[in-house]
Parts: C-alpha cells; structure tokens; sequence
C-alpha cells in the first residue's frame, strides 16, 4: 500500500527536540552507553547512527558532546538519587561493607565500596561509588576515603557492624585509623592458603612448562585449530587455553585441564614435540588436578548470589 504524500512528509520530518519520543530514544541511547560501557563516541560511528536512523528515521541523534557533558551527568545524578532513597532505612539499621583498591587497565587507582544490608528480611547489596584515587595509598588517606564514602551516602558510622577489604597493609591501617571492625575475607585466606601449598619445585616446573605449552598455542591459530579438534575428540571442554595466573589459582587447574588435548597437537608437530610434558610433569599435574577442582568448585559455588564472610 503506498503512503500518501502527507504521511510520507510526515515520516521524514525530524522530531522536535522537545519532543517526547526525541527524549525516550535518547535517555535509551545514553542507558546504552551507561549499562554496556559503550564509549561515548560510539554515537558517532557511522554502523550505529546507520542503525538509529533505520530504527527511527525522524529521530535526530545528538554528538558525543551531548552525552558527555549532558546526557550521562544527568542519569548518573537520576541513579544517584533512586540509590539514596533506597538507602534511607539502611541509616536506621544496622550494615556491613566492602572495599577494595584496585588498577584499570591504564593503571589508574581507584577505590571501590559496597553497602550490605538487609531490607524486609530481605538481603541487598549495592555498589556506592567507585572513586578515583590518585593519591598515595598511605593508611591515612585511605581511612579519609572510606569515611567521606560513608558520609557522602548518610550512612551511620555507628550503624556499621564490620567492613571486609581486602588483605593490604595499608587498608588494614586505614580500617584500623577509622577504630572500625575488620571481617577479614575467607576467599583471599583461601587463596593464599593455596598458593603456599602449591609452592613445590616440582609443581613450578610443571607450571612452567604449561606456561610455554599456552604461549605456543597463542601465536598459531594452526595449533589453536588442531586443539579444538583434538578436544572434541577426547571430549573435552572447548575452552581457549588459560595461562597460569597469580592472582587467580583457578586458572591453574583450567590450563591442566587440557592437558590430554594439548599433548596430542604437540606431539603431532616436531617443532613442538619438546613441550610435550613428561610423564613425571603429567603425575605432578594430575595431582594437582585432582586437589584443586573441588576447590575451584566450592569457590564458584560460594561466590554465587549473595556475599557472605567470604567477601
């Protein structure tokens, strides 16, 4: 059916800026960028504003400008307020919180914080604010930023049972400054517990040479293609390999995991036949296999829902 003219000039007219649908779309573009973590300067792309004016052809989308100094600033001070609200009974009960210092990608510092509470026998959690912290990380200056995170929120300091950071020297003295109860954190015990088990040369030597295994793999989508294959064959888990990390023990007992699957593509290659690992590495190995994925399960199934002591 053909549009008339009048309908046709309609669709193509843009909306008024005032308008109610011009609004709607865009506090939808500027949830995006929010909730996905969208740079800004995506709605200057020409895939997505192709997209917006095939969704909506009348709608004007604004520069990235708009979003930054406009659009975003407004919704951060929305959500804010929302959160508040939500937050006025809390001052009334008791609460417990979190923090932890931890490094963007670019190494920026920034502090993290978190209210515990319990709400009409229900229990909530919400991430108060994540704050820059460009200071040195002295105790000192960190007690102030956990207390100018109380106060920012109204939350009473009274009120407050125990915080749990992590295990730093310098946040424990801030935690200590601030004559605040400190829950320490059952997964970082956890972790550190296994990490000094784990300090055995012949269970280094294994790492190590699964370290080289993984980086032989990263450099040759050949390999990475052959070990897809072999894990189908042995019925494997099709995951990307997963090197070793301090931090994160769990990616230990992924990267044995593939051991089977990555031993096959090695041996096949005589470029690659030196990695493959000896039979004493393989005991080592499954040894390790075998006492750590009960506990990589009991951690997922800990830090599933809702934090408790562990946190």
């Amino acid at each position: 059916m053909q549009l008339s003219l009048a309908s046709s000039i309609s669709r193509s007219t843009p909306y008024d800026k005032n308008s109610q649908k011009q609004k709607e779309i865009t506090c939808a573009v500027t949830h995006h960028i929010a909730k996905d973590m969208s740079p800004v300067n995506v709605v200057e792309k020409p895939g997505f504003r192709k997209l917006i004016n095939t969704l909506d052809p009348r709608y004007n989308l604004p520069g990235r400008k708009y979003f930054a100094e406009k659009a975003l600033p407004e919704l951060y001070i929305k959500v804010r307020e929302e959160l508040a609200s939500q937050l006025v009974n809390v001052t009334l009960c008791d609460f417990s919180t979190t923090a932890d210092i931890w490094s963007s990608r670019t190494c920026e510092p920034y502090l993290s914080f978190t209210v515990h509470y319990i709400d009409n026998l229900e229990l909530k959690s919400k991430c108060l604010q994540t704050s820059f912290l460009p200071e040195d990380h002295t105790g000192g200056i960190i007690a102030q930023g956990l207390q100018d995170a109380l106060m920012s929120w109204n939350l009473n300091e009274a009120r407050q049972v125990c915080i749990t950071p992590d295990n730093g020297a310098n946040i424990v003295k801030a935690v200590s400054l601030n004559h605040w109860t400190r829950l320490q954190g059952f997964g970082h015990h956890l972790h550190l517990a296994i990490e000094r088990g784990m300090k055995d040369p012949r269970i280094d030597r294994a790492v190590a040479v699964c370290k080289k295994v993984v980086s032989s793999f990263s450099f040759s989508w050949k390999r990475r293609r052959d070990l897809a294959t072999a894990q189908q064959e042995l019925n494997l888990p099709a995951h990307q390999l997963i090197s070793e990390s301090p931090t994160r023990w769990g990616s230990r007992e992924k990267m044995i995991e593939q051991e089977q699957a990555i031993s096959q593509v090695l041996a096949a290659d005589k470029k690659t036949q030196h990695l493959v690992l000896t039979w004493q590495d393989l005991e080592v190995l499954e040894s390790v296999h075998k006492a750590l994925k009960p506990l990589l399960e009991f951690t997922d199934a800990l830090s599933q829902g809702w934090p408790t002591s562990s946190a």
